[in-house]
């Protein structure tokens, strides 16, 4: 035996450990790079969520910025105006007539916009009306029957009182028949 052959065999084997542990460390680096990511989304989220990272970023000023606001929204009292009473009948399948009563008043931004209401009841009254009656009685019920029907006649009363602004239609009574 040749004693550069077994130099060279053990040289073989060194190579041939540093390859294996070569991968082992890469591995660890991929681990490593895809978990910070995470790790860090994490963490942002969790500041964002508690509003840490907002206060610190200055885009809410929080409890200080909600006091602020609530006396100038209680400054202005909200101004109702009462829709009349509208009884329609629904869109039903079948021989069975179903009905509906309403009894509704529309949420304005400012007292002016109540002239602009009233001018525009006739337009009100019918587009709430045929709204009503392309209804079925199955697509009223339960609180999410009630949210959908608030927001589309939210949606016609601005339409209908155009310079006005209607921010919220309040049920006082819906009856289905």
């Amino acid at each position: 035996m040749d004693p550069r052959r077994g130099e060279e065999r053990m040289s073989e084997k060194a190579v041939a450990a540093e390859g294996a542990e070569a991968p082992a460390k890469g591995g660890k680096r991929k681990l490593l790079l895809l978990a910070l990511p995470v790790v860090l989304a994490a963490i942002g989220g969790g500041l964002w969520f508690t509003g840490i990272l907002p206060k610190l970023l200055g885009m809410g000023g929080g409890e200080a910025a909600a006091e602020e606001s609530a006396p100038a929204v209680a400054a202005r009292p909200p101004v109702f105006f009462d829709m009349p009473e509208i009884v329609a009948n629904l869109n039903a399948p079948g021989r069975r007539a179903s009905y509906i009563r309403l009894r509704s008043k529309l949420e304005l931004a400012k007292p002016e916009d109540a002239a602009a209401v009233q001018a525009a009841l006739p337009r009100l009254l019918d587009l709430f009306t045929t709204y009503l009656r392309e209804m079925r009685p199955e697509e009223l019920r339960g609180s999410a029957g009630t949210q959908r029907l608030r927001e589309e006649l939210i949606a016609r009363a601005s339409l209908a009182a155009a310079p006005a602004r209607v921010t919220d239609v309040l049920f006082t009574e819906i009856l289905l028949q």
